[in-house]
């Protein structure tokens, strides 16, 4: 079913909209929060919990693309669990290592105290972004929004593994000449 027909069926209130967003967008959304929770019955209470907030949003919300409004509720509840889960207990999966590859670029320390940092920030990631390859954007996409394995990244892209890694610390360090030139303080 197209996405427009299925964003009708949320603002007509009909149960059917939540069934035909799992028959479109279920392994996907599994996906995503599989790639940061690493745990198949907290990724599952968070897909189901999508559903709940997609039905809540829609309407006032009329998304664009509605793959990516469930992708980016799916990726904040993960994010949610995964720090709830790791609150007491540090553990492992892609979330914990592309973070920590990340705060290579950074000292570490919450740069983003205020609104006028997060927007710069976020103006600086997209220089950044639209600086890279379309094959660059989609790995570091992968990498560190979606928070795939590099070996996943790498069978994803028809790439190898040690490729993959050299092209992301090519772009992390990419990326943190882009903070510093933007006068954003790492």
């Amino acid at each position: 079913m197209e996405d427009e027909k299925i964003i009708e069926l949320y603002w007509a209130r009909s149960e059917s909209a939540v069934s035909e967003t799992e028959n479109k967008y279920g392994r996907y959304l599994k996906t995503v929060a599989r790639n940061i929770l690493s745990d198949e019955e907290d990724s599952l209470e968070c897909v189901n919990d999508t559903y709940l907030n997609a039905w809540n949003a829609i309407p006032p919300s009329r998304p664009r693309v509605l793959q990516s409004f469930l992708g980016r509720i799916t990726r904040n509840l993960a994010l949610d669990r995964y720090r709830a889960n790791t609150a007491e207990k540090r553990g492992g999966g892609q979330l914990a290592l592309a973070l920590d590859e990340l705060l290579d670029v950074s000292s570490g320390e919450n740069v983003a105290d205020t609104v006028a940092d997060r927007s710069a920030i976020t103006d600086a990631l997209k220089l950044f972004l639209s600086g890279l390859t379309d094959e660059d954007r989609r790995i570091f996409l992968k990498r560190y929004w979606y928070f795939m394995s590099v070996k996943d990244v790498a069978h994803d892209m028809s790439l190898g593994e040690s490729s993959v890694k050299m092209r992301l610390l090519r772009m992390r360090e990419s990326l943190r000449r882009t903070l510093i030139k933007e006068g954003i303080e790492i």
